[in-house]
């Protein structure tokens, strides 16, 4: 599961993914939440950034409220979910960020925590788009983070974690066309913990209007 996320600072992170366009207006975000736009890397010679909404509306949907539902998809279904289908063959994007919140059960409570590599570097999550057009034929653009099974450091926290794609890998998942099994279980294993913290941070996390530095601070 991965519900909220974080691009702390923007200068240079649309560069580390091959990017050489800027996005008009694109600042800093500490709490990203479902249904909000950000920055999306897609491949098209060369990389490109495009403002999608979190939470896939495949092109097939009748409501978009669906895309409220599908922020993250699991690996494991992405061959047979009619939902995810299409999107896993041709439609692979890199979400960028800073880190990304878990929420841990303790105490008859769920504590969040904040997830980043230990030199703050910026990271992509595996991610599949979809474009969907309204009656009126108006195009909106979304996407859902893929997740798996969690590493060392996340396994006390929660069950899943998101697809952080190493970056040797990632011109492979932008590729078009579909990914062999042997490259998907490659793309799909879990990051190694070693360079990756998590700790604690302010229930304020909580609430998606909070949206300031303070909330990816330990508690």
């Amino acid at each position: 599961m991965c519900g909220r996320f974080a691009i702390a600072y923007t200068m240079g992170l649309l560069a580390r993914f091959g990017v050489k366009q800027d996005l008009e207006g694109l600042e800093p975000r500490f709490n990203v939440a479902p249904t909000q736009m950000v920055p999306i890397v897609i491949s098209e010679s060369p990389n490109k950034a495009v403002m999608m909404r979190w939470g896939l509306i495949p092109f097939w949907a009748k409501d978009p409220k669906i895309g409220n539902r599908l922020i993250n998809a699991r690996s494991e279904n992405l061959k047979k979910s009619p939902a995810y289908r299409a999107s896993f063959k041709n439609r692979r994007c890199i979400v960028p960020v800073t880190g990304f919140y878990e929420w841990r059960k303790q105490n008859g409570t769920k504590a969040p925590y904040y997830v980043h590599l230990k030199d703050d570097s910026p990271f992509g999550l595996a991610g599949l788009y979809d474009r969907w057009k309204d009656p009126e034929g108006r195009e909106v653009m979304s996407f859902t983070i893929v997740t798996t099974v969690p590493n060392r450091l996340l396994a006390p926290i929660h069950n899943r974690m998101p697809v952080i794609l190493r970056q040797e890998l990632e011109d492979l998942w932008l590729r078009h066309g579909p990914l062999t099994d042997k490259e998907a279980a490659s793309v799909f294993r879990p990051h190694p913990a070693r360079p990756m913290e998590a700790y604690e941070v302010s229930t304020e996390v909580n609430n998606p209007r909070n949206d300031t530095e303070g909330i990816i601070r330990p508690a």
